[in-house]
């Protein structure tokens, strides 16, 4: 193990407990909304139905992470035509966007470093001009119409619910706030959902119930959305409430960039690694990288007591420097650790083996930091993802997508065991994603061995970091590769990704969600 210093500061040893049913199983970062999805496969939803519950109740509880103000990508594995099916809802940028808006400055934007230059006032990072076109609420319809067999609106009445009774302020959400105080109080509605005089408030008291905070509009949005369908969000009185908000803070959404949002339905990406079938998700994703690390280290992991090699590692270390160093150049990705990402990941396994995997997003925490007030819909970041600098692969122009980093993955292994996986964590998803495969095909652990498992993270930095509860021969094994930086997995900020899967064992169902924050009581199966 390495050596500790006094910057260590997280010093435990635990484990989420594990879900277990023949019914099925939910994974989510919030136990209230991983109740809320099993309680759908307990009235006899299947693992589309319980995941687009579960979607938009995680959407309420933690806020900062992901809502109908953002956007994803979910994967769905058939178990009776075994196959896999994509629903792509990724964010867009509005059709009048104008590069003109964004102009370069000198200096480091929004306090860290970045790919490309900064841009003036931050405008790419928060505030209106920040703001992608929404797409989660037709990601949502479209994996309804698809594949559900629960109504739209039974699925939404939980998070009405949920929205109706306020914020619960626990200390994550106290943590979480307090770190996005600073950009949210410039913003009025912002500011009234979630602080008081400009500060995180109230705070839980010992001893005292946890207080809650009123959510704006967002109760009786939902409740619309669920009465007057998905298509209100983007043609109706929904539609019209979001672009007069755009257009009075200075954002370009406008009617006809709602009009036109469509998700997709795609074929994913599939290779064969160490006789298991892998699915990713196709385009801007994460997904093509994952399969070309795949593709690097196919053969070359080694495992010695039920982990992998220092050797491996190495091994991980060098395909991940390689496949980021070839996705920033052609695909130009962006750098976005300069803001903590909001990314929220479930995963969903009914009785009949089908399942889910899906992220979704507001790109940084607590998004562009807007709530728009007419609805109480905090909107995403999603111009963020794009590149500053013109003529670039990624770089920002009108209608266009923005690569991302979502990876949500469905494996499928020889011997009959299935899982369905993914992270939060920005630019670190793909890493944790990419290792705990490989530790369930290469070295046979379970889904929750795995998923506990500590790990490296190399995602395009100049450095490696590695979990501090690595042995030391793994800390030299890196170090051949990629300058190692010693760190623990953390409470705040995030160090690694946060993980959850879902298994098909012969005769139960396995959920298992293992939060970066492994203290948190919202966290759960």
């Amino acid at each position: 193990m390495a050596d500790f210093g006094p910057e260590f500061s997280e010093n435990w040893s635990l484990r989420k407990l594990e879900a277990k049913s023949p019914g099925g199983a939910v994974a989510s970062q919030n136990a209230t909304a991983a109740a809320v999805g099993a309680a759908v496969l307990r009235d006899g939803g299947n693992a589309v139905d319980a995941a687009i519950a579960t979607s938009f109740a995680v959407s309420v509880v933690e806020p900062w992470m992901s809502g109908l103000g953002g956007g994803g990508y979910m994967l769905v594995y058939l178990a009776k035509e075994k196959c896999v099916r994509v629903i792509d809802f990724g964010m867009v940028a509005p059709k009048r966007l104008d590069p003109a808006d964004y102009p370069l400055v000198e200096g480091e934007g929004a306090g860290d470093l970045f790919q490309w230059p900064a841009v003036h006032e931050d405008r790419n990072v928060y505030g209106y001009h920040s703001i992608a076109v929404p797409t989660q609420v037709a990601g949502m319809a479209l994996a309804h119409e698809r594949f559900a067999t629960k109504s739209w609106g039974d699925l939404i009445a939980p998070a009405v619910e949920l929205a109706a009774g306020g914020l619960p302020v626990n200390w994550f959400a106290t943590l979480r706030i307090s770190a996005a105080a600073k950009e949210l109080r410039q913003f009025g509605p912002s500011s009234e959902v979630y602080l008081e005089d400009g500060l995180a408030a109230p705070i839980a008291v010992q001893g005292k119930p946890i207080p809650r905070r009123g959510m704006g509009n967002l109760s009786a949005t939902l409740k619309r959305l669920a009465e007057a369908g998905a298509q209100d969000f983007y043609e109706g009185a929904l539609a019209e409430n979001l672009v007069a908000d755009a257009a009075a803070g200075g954002s370009r959404i406008a009617a006809d960039d709602l009009a036109a949002v469509e998700a997709l339905e795609r074929d994913p990406l599939e290779m064969e690694y160490n006789g298991a079938s892998v699915f990713a998700a196709p385009g801007l994703t994460a997904g093509p990288t994952m399969l070309s690390v795949l593709s690097s280290i196919d053969g070359a992991i080694t495992v010695r007591d039920g982990s992998p090699t220092p050797d491996s590692y190495k091994a991980y270390a060098a395909a991940l420097k390689a496949a980021y160093e070839r996705r920033l150049e052609t695909m130009g990705d962006a750098d976005d650790a300069r803001d903590p990402a909001c990314t929220t990941h479930l995963t969903t396994i009914d009785g009949d083996g089908n399942m889910v995997t899906l992220t979704q997003t507001l790109l940084s925490a607590f998004g562009s930091k807007v709530v728009f007030p007419s609805t109480g819909i905090l909107m995403n970041n999603g111009i963020m993802w794009f590149d500053t600098r013109p003529d670039q692969p990624n770089s920002m122009a009108g209608g266009k997508r923005p690569l991302c980093n979502m990876c949500p993955a469905v494996v499928l292994r020889k011997d009959g065991f299935d899982f369905a996986l993914g992270a939060s964590g920005g630019r670190r998803i793909m890493p944790a994603v990419m290792q705990n495969l490989s530790l369930m095909v290469d070295c046979k652990l379970n889904l929750p061995e795995a998923i506990h498992h500590p790990r490296i993270d190399v995602s395009g930095g100049e450095t490696a970091n590695v979990d501090t509860r690595l042995p030391q021969e793994v800390v030299d094994a890196v170090s051949d590769v990629l300058p190692v930086v010693p760190v623990e997995d953390s409470v705040f900020p995030s160090n690694f990704a946060c993980p959850n899967g879902v298994a098909d064992l012969a005769d139960t169902k396995v959920a298992q969600s293992y939060p970066k924050f492994p203290m948190s009581g919202a966290a759960g199966a």
